[in-house]
């Protein structure tokens, strides 16, 4: 088995992965039953995070509806548009693609100057190749919608941080 897979399929990365598919799974849900506005979310090996205003019993049955249907077969749910996946996926290949085009260029500002346009240019480039890799980075990567016995144990609100928070801890 390759050492990526090894990897990806270690427990403590895995039960992250898998937190994070199911974390972009009850996002959606909430968006797409209009139970919130604005939410952002962070996963880890204990469960996630929801940073936003969302009632506590909708986030609670948007994530068990989120596990019902990822297990269901609707692995899309575990891909999210706004994803810092994509965000980094973007920035990483867009800054490779910044440092080619400085490679061999002399250190006076008219060199710099006059490399502006193929900066710019293969910046642009960078950010249109990123857009579909980055959903694909979280399929390959960053989420795991086979949940497999994850399920929620606890959702704890912290009304208290700006923006208000809520902790959804997980087990397997």
């Amino acid at each position: 088995m390759p050492i990526g897979k090894i990897l990806l399929n270690w427990g403590p990365v895995s039960k992250v992965r898998r937190n994070h598919a199911l974390e972009h799974a009850t996002l959606q849900i909430l968006v797409e039953k209009q139970k919130a506005g604005k939410l952002a979310g962070v996963s880890n090996m204990f469960g996630f995070w929801v940073f936003g205003e969302v009632d506590t019993e909708e986030l609670v049955e948007a994530a068990q509806e989120a596990r019902r249907r990822l297990q269901n077969g609707e692995h899309q749910l575990a891909i999210h548009p706004n994803c810092g996946t994509n965000f980094a996926t973007a920035g990483i290949i867009s800054g490779v693609f910044a440092w080619m085009a400085m490679l061999g260029m002399h250190k006076t500002w008219k060199d710099r100057l006059d490399r502006l346009a193929t900066v710019i240019t293969l910046v642009t480039l960078g950010f249109i190749v990123a857009q579909p890799l980055g959903p694909k980075m979280q399929e390959w990567v960053t989420t795991e919608p086979n949940l497999g016995s994850l399920h929620l144990t606890e959702v704890q609100r912290f009304p208290e941080r700006n923006p208000p928070a809520h902790r959804v801890l997980t087990s397997l």
